[in-house]
């Protein structure tokens, strides 16, 4: 079976504004994700994690390598239609929310379906699922200011996942969130995933990683490790994970 994302010898390098000196982001990146996967990217500050996902979210190329996305590679996606493709194909969670402070919650999750133009009673539907879901039907006349940062996380998760992604791409969506309510957060998105959601989320929390089925491990600009959670409770999982970041870190070059 093809995954649904594939990664192949994928090579980011960033020439210095300033020195002019080559920095190498990713080195040789490889690795699958298959549809229905929740995957979470670990890695210290400057090891790439960041760098791997904007470019699978198609807003930086890479320099050498390939990226595929159910079958389709995406050097071959347009600057043009770059942003169609966003909307039709991928989802996005940020750490930031993102939202607009203008715009009703309602409006706020139909935005990617008014950008596609899909007509109004076609919307509705879509937004009683996804709002029903995350329990958020109560909030959809107020607007983002009114929210709690939990509240307004959920929002951004039912706009990301209201277009049906093939693949919902998370940026530390529990890093602007106290304890509560990133647990919260992390029980939605495994909810989502039960529900055959593919996820990749890239993370600096143990805790948030725990939650995931696969955790890949960064360093350098390859992938140094990897875990599978098998049978193992989140407990069992995030004691793993210590383990493996603590040896990432103290692991000489």
């Amino acid at each position: 079976m093809t995954a649904l994302l594939e990664v192949n010898n994928l090579k980011k390098i960033y020439q210095s504004r300033r020195s002019g000196v080559a920095i190498e982001a990713l080195s040789d990146i490889q690795l699958e994700v298959e549809a229905g996967e929740y995957v979470a990217i670990m890695g210290e500050s400057g090891s790439g994690k960041s760098t791997l996902l904007n470019i699978l979210a198609t807003l930086d190329k890479p320099t050498s390598g390939q990226v595929m996305l159910d079958g389709r590679d995406l050097k071959t996606v347009s600057e043009k239609e770059a942003a169609a493709f966003r909307r039709q194909h991928l989802g996005f969670v940020f750490q930031d929310f993102n939202l607009l402070d203008t715009f009703s919650v309602k409006d706020n999750i139909l935005l990617p379906l008014v950008l596609s133009r899909m007509a109004l009673k076609e919307m509705l539907p879509l937004l009683d699922q996804v709002a029903k879901s995350l329990g958020i039907q109560a909030l959809l006349e107020k607007f983002p200011y009114e929210l709690s940062g939990g509240q307004q996380q959920r929002v951004a998760v039912a706009r990301a996942i209201i277009t049906k992604p093939e693949l919902l791409l998370a940026d530390e969506p529990t890093g602007a969130l106290d304890s509560h309510t990133s647990d919260q957060l992390l029980e939605v998105f495994q909810q989502i995933n039960q529900q055959g959601q593919t996820i990749v989320m890239v993370t600096h929390s143990s805790i948030a990683a725990s939650r995931a089925k696969r955790v890949l491990f960064i360093k350098d600009g390859l992938v140094f490790h990897q875990l599978y959670r098998g049978e193992m409770t989140n407990q069992q999982f995030l004691e793993m994970i210590a383990e493996t970041m603590t040896a990432l870190l103290s692991k000489e070059d």
